[in-house]
């Protein structure tokens, strides 16, 4: 007798729920994962408030939530700390969603903005802005979505023949990649000692001293795309049947996938504007959160939980890896991912 029929506090994989009007079929295993990944990152978000010059106890950070604390502490949390926390976590969930897209779309584990170039291209549009017109958040900002969405465009036009294939798509969109790697290294070493300096530094994928004005747009724009990711979701879970397939239930092949295109290089693209590249979080989300939704694609509301949480922890490791000289965030990210990497390839090679 399997465990299921032994124990009838078993739950099920999918019950109905009814809430006014709405009436669908809930993923009982996928929601509780997601509520517990919500909860570790909020509580990591907690512990994060209390990072920084002046050591703030929990129970400080419960109070200034809550409305209370004096002037001086609610300053400081909400104005000076809480961007850079709110940033973290919602960057990462970006991060997350966007490389569930890619993965979805190329139906490959690789298939990640950072891995296929679409965050290099980004970078790349960055330090252009960077370089000739100077450390400007706006102009930062819009050269990496820029530059993000043409990269995009770009390895989708090469990829292009009688429609897009996954595995031409990473193939491409990797040999992109490394060009724009080396394009951005030339940019580096052609810049002043200063702006070399500054560009170096913000590659590597940081959150400090981030504020309101610089952390507020990303994650409007993050919070608008997360629904959008949602709704072409439904076009590549249909599209994994194959093209004629997805055609017959009405579904516009080409049309999805450059749909699904632009909301994951909108995702990763306004995360780099404001925090660099940082790498490893929309390869490596996905999977996890695949891994313990137990579900047989990437769920794209676990990935975006899964996407914080690694964030929302990184951040908090690179802040007191080391207190007196802290690291960038990416650079936490990189060691994380590298190893998620080294092991997802060992593991596939096995079932070759």
């Amino acid at each position: 007798m399997s465990a299921r029929a032994a124990d009838p506090l078993w739950p099920r994989r999918f019950r109905r729920v009814r809430i006014g009007a709405l009436d669908a079929m809930v993923d009982v295993r996928s929601a509780l994962v997601v509520a517990v990944l919500l909860l570790l990152t909020l509580l990591a978000s907690g512990f994060a408030l209390t990072l920084g010059d002046t050591p703030t106890s929990l129970g400080t950070v419960w109070d200034v939530v809550t409305g209370g604390g004096d002037d001086g502490v609610r300053r400081v949390l909400l104005e000076w700390r809480l961007p850079r926390v709110a940033a973290a976590a919602v960057a990462g969930a970006g991060l997350g969603v966007s490389g569930a897209v890619f993965q979805t779309l190329t139906r490959n584990p690789l298939g990640s903005p950072d891995i296929i170039g679409f965050s290099s291209g980004a970078y790349t549009g960055a330090l252009v802005g960077i370089l000739v017109v100077g450390n400007d958040y706006v102009v930062t900002a819009l050269g990496a979505l820029a530059g993000g969405v043409l990269t995009a465009l770009a390895v989708y036009g090469l990829a292009y023949q009688r429609g897009v294939q996954g595995y031409r798509l990473i193939v491409i969109g990797i040999g992109v990649s490394a060009m724009l790697n080396a394009l951005n290294n030339y940019l580096i070493l052609q810049a002043g000692l200063e702006q070399a300096l500054s560009a170096a530094a913000w590659g590597a994928g940081t959150l400090s001293d981030l504020t309101w004005t610089d952390a507020g747009p990303m994650i409007g724009v993050v919070l608008l795309l997360l629904p959008a990711a949602l709704l072409v979701a439904r076009g590549l879970r249909l599209l994994e049947m194959g093209d004629d397939a997805a055609l017959a239930l009405g579904v516009r092949a080409e049309r999805v996938r450059l749909l699904a295109v632009l909301v994951g290089v909108g995702l990763s693209a306004s995360v780099v504007a404001v925090a660099g590249p940082i790498a490893f979080v929309a390869l490596s989300a996905p999977q996890i959160a695949q891994r313990l939704t137990g579900t047989a694609g990437v769920t794209f509301p676990a990935a975006a939980a899964m996407g914080a949480l690694l964030l929302a922890v990184s951040d908090v490791v690179a802040r007191e890896a080391l207190p007196d000289d802290p690291l960038p965030v990416g650079v936490v990210t990189v060691c994380v991912g590298g190893g998620y990497l080294l092991w997802l390839l060992i593991s596939q090679s096995r079932k070759a």
